[in-house]
């Protein structure tokens, strides 16, 4: 099953998305989070980020989620860093917060890895408030 990391500049913020995508798939998709940095500032730190992936690296993958544009960055360099290993990693643009969300269901139904980034990258277009 694809495994999703949630990059997030806060710790609290990552582990709340995190909870909500277990409440919605019932806890069978792994989410790792890797929020704010080693010492507990806000911010992201690729050290904290790459431990995270390897948590939950499979063979089915690992789908990257950031809040901000500066946590793609050190998720960058993160990957990077990875040993080689089974599972590709994947970096998505989608919303952290509805991508996260629809990742974790599409994750849980057996989707392959760029089903599930495909998916998530999908709750850019999402519409909330009909016009």
């Amino acid at each position: 099953m694809v495994s999703l990391v949630l990059v997030s500049h806060s710790k609290q913020l990552a582990e709340g998305v995190r909870e909500l995508a277990q409440q919605m798939t019932q806890g069978r998709v792994k989410i790792a989070v890797a929020g704010g940095t080693s010492d507990g500032r806000l911010g992201t730190d690729a050290t904290v980020i790459q431990a995270a992936i390897e948590d939950v690296r499979g063979a089915e993958g690992v789908l990257v989620l950031v809040d901000l544009g500066s946590a793609v960055l050190s998720t960058q360099m993160a990957i990077e860093q990875l040993a080689d290993g089974e599972g590709r990693v994947l970096l998505s643009e989608a919303p952290f917060v509805e991508g996260a969300v629809i990742a974790a269901v599409e994750a849980s139904i057996e989707k392959d890895l760029d089903d599930v980034a495909a998916a998530a990258a999908g709750a850019a277009q999402m519409v909330k408030i009909p016009v």
